[in-house]
């Protein structure tokens, strides 16, 4: 299942760059909700907000590292929680349809953009890893290790002797 949400990310990333690089390029900007969502080609050579520009190789062996991070936590840890996989898988693919961009052109494609907020233009890859990693970090707040609602007793109730269970 991971396999095929991270290919499913990927090619979106892949389909949505290409569309833009070949109609959108030529145009730069063209405005969907006037003051509010653009469509406007960009190649950014660094990370969000303009960080880390020109850092090439920096972005590529990074990216290439949290993968394997991830990809080894998957494969040892199968009884994972189907959420906990399913956000990890789509992290990876986030992260691989940015890498690929990195080590095909020297840069990523981005198009979407925000135009009611002052926010750095993003893409699939982007939304991606960004949906993830917010509802992975909720996982992990609103759930124990096992992925089921921590429901831990209340140890300040009284117990029943014989059977340990909250009277």
């Amino acid at each position: 299942m991971e396999i095929i949400i991270v290919l499913l990310i990927v090619a979106a990333d892949q389909i949505t760059k290409y569309i833009a690089i070949e109609y959108l390029q030529p145009l730069k900007t063209v405005t969907v909700l006037e003051g509010i969502f653009s469509l406007s080609y960009v190649e950014n050579r660094g990370a969000a907000f303009g960080i880390l520009q020109n850092q090439r190789w920096f972005l590529i062996i990074l990216p290439i590292l949290i993968v394997a991070a991830i990809i080894i936590y998957l494969a040892k840890h199968r009884n994972e929680s189907l959420l906990t996989r399913i956000c990890l898988s789509v992290i990876v693919g986030g992260a691989v349809g940015n890498l690929i961009d990195r080590i095909k052109l020297g840069y990523v494609v981005d198009m979407f953009e925000a135009t009611f907020i002052e926010f750095p233009v993003f893409n699939t890859a982007d939304i991606a890893v960004v949906c993830g990693t917010i509802i992975l970090s909720f996982q992990l707040i609103l759930h124990d290790g096992s992925g089921m609602r921590n429901n831990k007793p209340d140890e300040s109730k009284p117990k029943d002797e014989v059977s340990g269970e909250t009277v």
